[in-house]
């Protein structure tokens, strides 16, 4: 496992990502940027800069792998990349509305690192380690406890839970990045619930294909394939992030057998416009990976700057359906406070209903009816 203490190395200030290191997942981690000497070599930030950073990064810490920098037009302060990877004064600016866990994720943890809220299925904390750090992470409030994965005693007390509630059919693991862990750890995990015979389907939360694309290697894979079904959920935010790499990753993965959905959050200034997502998830597509989730961006503590209305995800999703084909097309979800649940959000097309017939708008904005046949023989 990696440390968090370890020092940047960039090699002879080669462009990162292009040097010997970049197809060794374990070097990527060791010569990411973690520190503020790395920040400001890689951005040539000045003293002021810095100073205007100190708040933040002192309450979020960072990392940037070498790949994912090399992703970053380093001349321009709004690149897409950049917003979601380098701290941010902003990350200290004050809403009313945010929250550490706006979620209620520990409301429902029912014991250390298992949240089950949901009937059928539960959600198991394995780290609060990151390749990156997102600055819109929804578990943002676990970096002020250090940097941790699960121990020996909480696995078992987690296995113990899903044991005795048969009800479990559906693990996602998640983290933190379950894939931070060594293959090793995560096929044991992997065993111990392939065990149950009631836990149906597995899940992996990961940003690995987006961010450090090398752990996706032949082991990983190979391990992975023997525990299906295996479904895995990843986060591309923007098509810059959707490079040679981050392809085969995904690739990889798909030809082992295991399904690969995208979850991209609505982030301000990053992917907040139409025809940013609509080339998003058109490269996904293109890639095998399905557009599954547009999440509003939660109102967690340190996120205020990217909330963007829930008017805008409607337009996004309005301006997506009917002009690209519908397996392009997210569902667009906010995520309910204190542990209510997911709840989709669709533009308005239904016009008015009555006795007989309904009355819709299309895609176009054309109004049609539509007979109802409810209570016909």
């Amino acid at each position: 496992m990696e440390t968090e203490t370890e020092q940047v190395s960039l090699e002879n200030d080669q462009p990162p990502g292009c040097s010997r290191e970049k197809n060794d997942w374990r070097r990527q981690l060791r010569n990411s940027i973690k520190d503020i000497e790395g920040l400001k070599k890689a951005f040539s930030l000045n003293a002021a800069e810095v100073d205007c950073l100190a708040a933040a990064i002192s309450n979020y810490p960072f990392r940037i792998t070498p790949y994912y920098l090399s992703l970053i037009d380093r001349q321009n302060p709004e690149d897409p990349v950049r917003l979601q990877c380098v701290p941010s004064k902003y990350e200290e600016r004050l809403y009313l509305e945010l929250q550490d866990d706006p979620l209620g994720e520990e409301k429902d943890t029912v014991v250390k690192g298992l949240v089950h809220r949901y009937p059928d299925r539960v959600l198991v904390g394995l780290t609060d380690i990151c390749p990156v750090y997102c600055r819109h992470c929804t578990r943002k409030r676990e970096w002020h406890k250090g940097f941790w994965t699960r121990t020996a005693s909480e696995l078992e007390d987690i296995y113990a839970y899903i044991s005795d509630h048969k009800e479990i059919r559906d693990v996602i693991l998640s983290g933190g990045d379950p894939f931070i862990l060594s293959t090793e750890k995560l096929e044991a995990i992997l065993k111990r619930l392939r065990g149950m015979s009631h836990v149906e389907i597995i899940r992996i939360g990961t940003r690995c294909p987006v961010v450090l694309p090398q752990r996706i290697d032949d082991e990983l894979v190979s391990m992975l394939k023997k525990y299906r079904p295996i479904w895995l959920n990843t986060h591309f935010n923007h098509p810059n992030e959707i490079t040679p790499e981050s392809a085969r990753a995904c690739d990889r993965i798909l030809c082992a057998g295991i399904p690969v959905n995208n979850q991209t959050v609505l982030l301000k200034g990053i992917n907040d416009d139409a025809a940013i997502m609509t080339k998003l998830c058109q490269g996904l597509l293109r890639m095998g990976v399905r557009p599954y989730y547009l999440f509003q961006c939660d109102p967690v503590t340190g996120t205020g700057h990217f909330r963007t209305s829930i008017d805008k995800g409607l337009e996004i999703i309005k301006a997506m359906r009917g002009f690209t084909s519908g397996l392009c097309v997210p569902t667009y979800v906010i995520d309910g406070l204190e542990g209510q649940g997911k709840v989709p959000l669709q533009p308005e097309y239904l016009v008015s209903r009555e006795k007989d017939h309904f009355v819709f708008k299309s895609y176009k904005g054309e109004l049609f009816k539509y007979h109802n046949p409810e209570g016909q023989r």
